[in-house]
């Protein structure tokens, strides 16, 4: 089955990706959508800072669920950000 993803969607991130100071489950929205192939996806701190925004296939998100639960963390610093 193929999700469909729209702009502004919430979107669950299914793996870390520890360049960005990411992990697995940490949300994101959807900002622009490239066919079937890909999405831009912002990641933002709980102040509203972005921690980061990724081009990712589709396959590295899926759809926010009714018995997911929020949680809060301190992001670690990123690679290379000043």
């Amino acid at each position: 089955m193929t999700t469909t993803f729209r702009e502004l969607d919430t979107v669950v991130l299914v793996r870390d990706l520890p360049e960005a100071g990411l992990r697995s489950g940490d949300l994101g929205a959807v900002v622009q959508v490239y066919g079937d192939e890909a999405l831009e996806v912002e990641f933002v701190t709980a102040s509203g800072r972005t921690q980061a925004l990724l081009t990712l296939p589709m396959g590295d998100v899926r759809p926010v669920r009714d018995d997911d639960l929020l949680a809060v963390r301190t992001s670690p610093p990123v690679r290379g950000a000043a």
